[in-house]
């Protein structure tokens, strides 16, 4: 289990998102995906992370802000902000949740009229199990 999903660990509230960013260190680039976002810090995953500790500059499209690397474990590792970002510059980077669909349980109606053969079918099948009243 990684050490983001501890609620002991949060200082700000992290929203849970799938998008690609990039973490700069020692002149190179390496591309990672952003799991989760907060005020303070993110959660990356990617292959050849930094080591704990290392010092970087994380990017999301036009957000650039330096970082340290905070813990590593296999292709996950937490990402501390140099300082927090305002909410304004968070919420850019944040999809907006999607609309819960409601379900909508109503049976389809009747195409078209029955035909006198279906007429009777339907009438043998209903009066064929007994009432209890």
């Amino acid at each position: 289990m990684d050490q983001s999903n501890n609620p002991q660990n949060r200082k700000a509230r992290r929203s849970n998102v799938l998008m690609s960013a990039s973490l700069e260190l020692s002149g190179t680039s390496l591309p990672v995906k952003l799991r989760n976002l907060s005020a303070d810090g993110a959660l990356v995953e990617g292959d050849k992370l930094p080591v704990e500790g290392a010092s970087l500059l994380f990017r999301k499209g036009e957000l650039s802000i330096p970082g340290q690397v905070a813990w590593v474990k296999g292709r996950q590792a937490g990402v501390a902000f140099g300082y927090n970002l305002n909410p304004d510059q968070l919420l850019r980077h944040v999809p907006a949740p999607r609309p819960r669909v409601t379900p909508d349980f109503r049976r389809p109606g009747l195409k078209g009229t029955l035909t006198a053969e279906e007429k009777r079918y339907g009438e043998k099948w209903v009066w064929r199990f007994p009432t209890t009243e």
